[in-house]
């Protein structure tokens, strides 16, 4: 299979969403806490990384299949810290 450009942004694209959230879960890990986030924000984002990881599962899509299980994960810290900080 040639790989195009439209693949190329795709990974690329999947690679920036997927690590999106990183910045984020460090600072709430070292932090304790993700207090500048509202618990609506991170409940919508966290419902939706659930709700697409299941869409996208069955169509066997690798890509997007680790992007939105990695960016699950680390939603998952943000809301840890968000419903359970440490002060």
């Amino acid at each position: 299979r040639i790989i195009t450009m439209f693949d190329t942004f795709g990974v690329l694209g999947s690679i920036l969403l997927g690590a999106s959230a990183l910045p984020q879960a460090v600072e709430s890990y070292r932090s304790k806490n993700s207090d500048g986030l509202t618990l609506g924000f991170i409940a919508m984002w966290w419902t939706g990384m659930v709700s697409m990881t299941i869409y996208i599962v069955p169509k066997g899509d690798m890509i997007l299949i680790a992007n939105y299980i990695v960016n699950l994960i680390l939603v998952t810290i943000i809301a840890r810290y968000k419903l359970w900080p440490i002060r």
